[in-house]
């Protein structure tokens, strides 16, 4: 009762509205941009001072998309894209914000974007079907509908160090990084972390800095981007067909078309043939590789013929040889982790100023006042750069407290693993949608595609409900136990649970170690959401 009448005063205190969208980065600026279609009145809540996102927070240097720009855009308004000029194969951040800024005006969106605000509960009231959103900025706001555009990679982490605090020099994350940027001349640098992030860094850092010693826990596959300049014919040939484009990528696994997947077994492949295929593939850059033959994903003796190709790659790379051993991932096939994009980060390691620091032989004891102590040594810094990764795919909504049914939490409800249906919805919290949630493609794929892709869908289902005067839409039990059951089953059938990665959970001490996404491809994802709705959202309790 006492939970009842707390919800009924933030009712009556609160602002009433439509919908309320968490975050505005690509995810939230579409679906408010969608629901305003619908006429519908939205607010939408936003930690930083401006659009973008990831793109917003991660300002590290060398921060750069890893697909290509031509289709990590909005595919959904042709005078849009064909108002945005890209410049390079594979845009960097301050260019992918400058977009994101150029869509936010172009469609206004920012009048109904709050920011500098974080939401910090979402509670379900069931009296009156609406939920309570509050914000740490005293925002109170009711809505029926809440949807969560918080991004599977936004909640920075930075690693329990002891001695962390007693560090006399400045330290960062490479996820929130100054936006006046750094400047490392003359300076000391420890990077601690060799993912994404730092690989992109790590070269943009030894420019400047007199001294680098990097910190790898595990060695990781990289491969060349093949960044470049885009030619004026691609561009515009792309403006010519985005928008069928888009349409063609949403029936591929991974939403992009810029390479084809070979199809054709491993063990049906000549030798000569499945060399040249690797040859192409690596020389065209990206993540054309990993489509190199139908079953490199599939098991572990068609995998190990692409990782040994690679493994030969990179250690030729690296002149020193001992360091290029150290280099070589050799504890997980390739591209069960998130596979990195480089431009000279394994050459950067023969230059004089740049140590490498193996932490498969002795990890990291402390951070000093001075520096970095592990295996009894101290390495002296003047600045640490953690690019140690996010709590991913479920770190930003559970930073929220958010109450369904019967003040049910999310947290405790996913403590064991997060439970979605479709990655759209949870079981328990009505009106509650997850943009590239958990159980989905999302970071499996193209996330512009994905995104669009869910947008999409919750804008018709959001239509559905408020012509058809439904007050609500709920994942059932026995759906959600039946899509997660699948989300293993195919995860299972795969290499990626093999690694400790981030899709796991395995950076994040304490979490369950679950694979989050879904493997089966943005294609087959697209046409099991699409029979949902055709079948009047099958597997969902619609309310009267």
């Amino acid at each position: 009762m006492a939970a009842q009448g707390e919800n009924a005063r933030a009712s009556a205190q609160s602002e009433q509205i439509d919908a309320v969208i968490v975050g505005a980065g690509f995810a939230g600026m579409y679906m408010l941009h969608r629901l305003r279609e619908l006429g519908l009145s939205v607010q939408v809540f936003e930690a930083g001072d401006s659009v973008g996102g990831t793109w917003y927070w991660n300002r590290y240097p060398g921060a750069r998309c890893d697909v290509e720009s031509l289709e990590y855009q909005y595919g959904f308004s042709d005078e849009i894209q064909r108002g945005w000029t890209w410049s390079e194969r594979y845009a960097a951040q301050p260019e992918i914000l400058r977009y994101q800024n150029y869509v936010a005006d172009k469609l206004d969106l920012r009048r109904d974007i709050r920011f500098e605000t974080r939401v910090t509960s979402a509670k379900y009231n069931e009296r009156n079907g609406l939920w309570v959103v509050e914000t740490d900025k005293g925002d109170l706001v009711s809505a029926r509908f809440c949807i969560m555009a918080t991004g599977c990679l936004s909640a920075a982490r930075i690693p329990d160090f002891d001695g962390l605090d007693d560090f006399e020099g400045e330290h960062y994350h490479t996820g929130g990084w100054p936006h006046e940027g750094v400047d490392f001349s003359g300076q000391r640098v420890a990077v601690i972390g060799t993912g994404s992030s730092g690989i992109q860094s790590i070269p943009v850092i030894a420019e400047q800095a007199k001294q680098l010693t990097v910190f790898q826990r595990t060695a990781n596959f990289t491969l060349p981007a093949g960044n470049r300049p885009l030619r004026p014919e691609e561009v515009e040939r792309s403006k010519e067909t985005l928008l069928e484009d888009r349409r063609h990528a949403r029936e591929t696994p991974g939403g992009i078309i810029c390479f084809e997947y070979n199809r054709t077994p491993v063990e049906e492949m000549a030798p000569d043939a499945l060399q040249k295929e690797l040859e192409t593939r690596w020389k065209q850059g990206g993540f054309a590789f990993l489509g190199a033959y139908g079953d490199l994903m599939a098991t572990q003796e068609a995998n190990q013929i692409a990782a040994e190709f690679a493994r030969t790659k990179m250690r030729a790379s690296v002149k020193n040889k001992d360091v290029a051993e150290k280099l070589l991932p050799v504890d997980h096939p390739i591209g069960v982790k998130r596979l990195c994009l480089d431009t000279d980060y394994l050459e950067t390691f023969d230059k004089p100023h740049v140590d490498l620091v193996d932490l498969r032989e002795n990890s990291i004891e402390r951070i000093s006042r001075k520096g970095v102590v592990c295996g009894g040594k101290e390495y002296e810094a003047d600045a640490i750069v953690f690019a140690t990764g996010f709590d991913a795919m479920t770190g930003a909504l559970l930073a929220i407290d958010i109450r369904g049914r019967n003040g049910a939490e999310l947290r405790e409800k996913w403590a064991a693993g997060p439970r979605t249906y479709l990655g759209l919805g949870s079981a328990g919290f009505p009106n509650l949608f997850f943009i590239t949630g958990p159980g989905s493609p999302s970071v499996l794929s193209n996330m512009i595609v994905s995104i669009e892709q869910h947008v999409d869908w919750i804008t018709d289902c959001v239509k559905r409900l408020t012509e058809g005067n439904i007050r609500s839409i709920e994942a059932t039990r026995e759906a959600e136990d039946e899509w997660v059951a699948h989300v293993n089953e195919l995860a299972s059938g795969t290499l990626y649970p093999q690694a400790n990665s981030w899709y796991m959970g395995a950076n994040i001490p304490g979490k369950p170690r679950v694979f989050m996404p879904y493997t089966g491809g943005v294609n087959v994802y697209g046409k099991k959401i699409d029979a949902v709705a055709a079948a009047d959202y099958e597997g969902f309790q619609l309310g009267a």
